[in-house]
């Protein structure tokens, strides 16, 4: 049996650490949750972790503190920081201590847990694996090679467009989150960021509709969905 990854989680709000622990080991993850700095600390000392997820204002010992502590002792264990905060300075302290990422509250759970596969995809030795190739319908995606291809027709697309199609690839025939995406993709859900999103849609529809059976459609107040009949993954 494959050992499950090990998330080192503060949070000193009692309802939402539980959530979010329940919620991770759902998902595979084996969480130790802990509400606050000094005993987060103590476990760190004591187990080993493949990512932390702290919360900034906690009691006892915050999380940028925390966090430089950890950094003593493991300068590559990728940290996030929940927060409230979304002040530039705050944000800016976090990545400077060696955040790997930052999420301000209220966030979605399944935001949490994107960007934790993203973050283990990008560190060296972790088990989360890389999608290199989807076939959707009569489509191929190299991701890698940012590159659309059905038949002899070979569209090579933009960054935007491949990073917004492996998301919609991610969660085919689910709904995709308008403002997850905004912030996986743009960092910021802005009016102006949107606008630009709605764009990518109309193009990536124009690239799939060599194949009638691939649709993405708008689903009103939350975001997209991509249609697809058939779906193939490939990973490294």
């Amino acid at each position: 049996m494959e050992e499950r990854l090990r998330i080192l989680l503060c949070e000193d709000d009692e309802n939402l650490g539980m959530l979010l622990r329940e919620y991770l080991q759902a998902k595979g993850y084996a969480a130790d949750l802990f509400s606050d700095g000094e005993s987060g600390y103590k476990a760190f000392l004591k187990g080993k972790y493949d990512l932390c997820v702290l919360d900034v204002m906690m009691p006892k010992k915050d999380g940028f503190t925390l966090a430089q502590e950890i950094r003593t002792i493991n300068s590559e264990v990728p940290i996030i920081f929940l927060t409230a905060k979304s002040l530039k300075e705050d944000i800016l302290e976090g990545f400077k201590i060696g955040a790997d990422d930052y999420i301000t509250k209220p966030f979605s759970m399944e935001e949490l847990v994107f960007r934790i596969e993203a973050i283990l995809r990008r560190v060296k030795g972790k088990k989360g694996k890389e999608v290199t190739m989807y076939k959707i319908g009569n489509f191929t995606f190299d991701t890698q090679k940012q590159v659309l291809s059905i038949g002899d027709k070979v569209t090579k697309l933009t960054t935007k467009e491949s990073e917004l199609l492996s998301l919609l690839c991610a969660h085919v025939n689910e709904i995709l989150e308008r403002n997850f995406a905004l912030k996986t993709i743009w960092i910021d859900d802005n009016y102006f960021n949107a606008r630009s999103m709605d764009v990518y849609i109309t193009k990536l529809r124009k690239h799939l509709k060599d194949d009638p059976s691939i649709e993405i459609i708008n689903i009103h107040g939350k975001g997209y969905k991509l249609i697809a009949p058939d779906i193939e993954v490939k990973t490294k």
